[in-house]
């Protein structure tokens, strides 16, 4: 599981500050952030890069708006985009502004959003 914890903490910072009910899950080969036991948010090393991913669960509106965006990834499995996924390389969550303003689509979302299945 490779991620920075420098950027796990200003996850962790923001989440406290909005007073969200969250806890950590190592997952995706990084670490996630469950709000209200749904996935939200994450981040984790890119194998191939080393680059710092922040993966953000969005609504539909908002994910079709970005994707055209050069800091934006379709999150896929088995080569076909994950609904609602995406992950944000470093230019585009660097400065703490750009940060909190994915993690607040994420925390937007999160009501919204469907619960796994518990097994």
């Amino acid at each position: 599981m490779a991620y920075d914890e420098n950027n796990a903490q200003r996850i962790r910072t923001y989440l406290q500050f909005k007073e969200a009910d969250f806890f950590e899950k190592k997952m995706f080969g990084g670490l996630v952030f469950m709000v209200d036991n749904k996935m939200c948010c994450g981040t984790r090393l890119d194998k191939q890069t080393g680059e710092n991913l922040l993966l953000c669960r969005i609504d539909d509106s908002t994910y079709l708006s970005v994707l055209e965006r050069d800091d934006v990834i379709p999150m896929s499995s088995s080569e076909r985009p994950m609904k609602n996924y995406i992950f944000v390389t470093e230019n585009g969550w660097q400065r703490n502004k750009d940060l909190e303003l994915w993690l607040q689509f994420c925390l937007d979302f999160n009501p919204l959003a469907k619960a796994s299945k518990k097994k």
